[in-house]
C-alpha cells in the first residue's frame, strides 16, 4: 500500500464516498431543496478552495507544477462557475446574483484548515488538504454509473468524473506521494492529521446539507 493509500485508509473515507447525500444523488431521490442548500454551501466553499489552489500555485516547486494548478484554478473559475449559474437559475430559489451563498460552520472549518496548512509547513501540507478534497469527489462521482436528471444532478456528477479530472487527481496523489517520502517523521504526522481532518470535514459538509447543521 502506498503512503497516499495509507492516508486514505486512516481516514473516514467510506463515510464520505458512501454518504446518504451521495446515495440520494445516485438514485435520484435527493430532494431539490437539499441539493440547492448543498450547492449554495459548495459555491461559497469554492471561493475558499480557489484561494488555496492559488496558494498551491505559489508554493509549487517548479513552473511545471505551477502550470497544473493554474489550469485547475481556471476550471474552478470558468466552466464550474458556469454550472453554478445555470443550476441556481433553474432550481427553486433566488438566482446566483441574489443568493448570497454561505458555506456555514463546516465551510468556516475548511477555511481554517486550509489556512493552517498554508502556514505550518510547505508544499506537502498544502497537498495534504487539497488531495483528499478532490479525490473524495472523484471517488464518489465515479461510483455513480447513471447520473439522474435534471441536468443539475447529472452535470454535478459528470464534472467530477471526467478523464481530465481523474488525470489531475492522479497527478495530485503522485505529488503528495513524492513529498511524503521526503519529509521528516514530524511533518509526515502533520500531513496525516491534515489529510484525515479534510476527509472528516467532507463528511460534515454532506451532513450539513442533509440538515445536521443550522446556518
Amino acid at each position: 500500500m502506498s503512503a497516499v493509500e495509507e492516508l486514505r485508509a486512516a481516514s473516514a473515507w467510506d463515510a464520505a464516498v458512501e454518504h446518504e447525500f451521495v446515495a440520494g444523488l445516485a438514485d435520484g431521490t435527493l430532494a431539490e431543496a437539499v441539493f440547492r442548500d448543498y450547492l449554495e454551501r459548495d459555491y461559497a466553499f469554492v471561493e475558499t478552495l480557489a484561494g488555496h489552489v492559488g496558494h498551491a500555485v505559489a508554493d509549487a516547486p517548479s513552473m511545471a507544477e505551477k502550470r497544473r494548478f493554474s489550469e485547475f484554478l481556471a476550471t474552478l473559475t470558468g466552466p464550474e462557475d458556469d454550472y453554478f449559474e445555470r443550476a441556481f437559475e433553474t432550481l427553486p430559489g433566488p438566482s446566483l446574483a441574489d443568493a448570497d451563498p454561505d458555506a456555514g460552520a463546516v465551510g468556516a472549518a475548511f477555511a481554517d484548515l486550509f489556512a493552517h496548512a498554508a502556514t505550518v509547513g510547505g508544499y506537502a501540507e498544502t497537498l495534504a488538504v487539497l488531495v483528499p478534497v478532490e479525490w473524495v469527489y472523484l471517488d464518489w462521482a465515479n461510483g455513480i454509473e447513471n447520473p439522474p436528471e435534471p441536468f443539475y444532478y447529472r452535470e454535478w456528477v459528470d464534472i467530477h468524473a471526467t478523464e481530465a479530472f481523474r488525470t489531475f487527481v492522479t497527478w495530485l496523489r503522485d505529488e503528495l506521494e513524492r513529498e511524503v517520502a521526503q519529509v521528516s517523521a514530524r511533518r509526515e504526522a502533520r500531513v496525516e492529521h491534515l489529510f484525515t481532518r479534510a476527509v472528516e470535514l467532507e463528511v460534515a459538509f454532506f451532513d450539513a446539507a442533509m440538515g445536521a447543521e443550522g446556518r
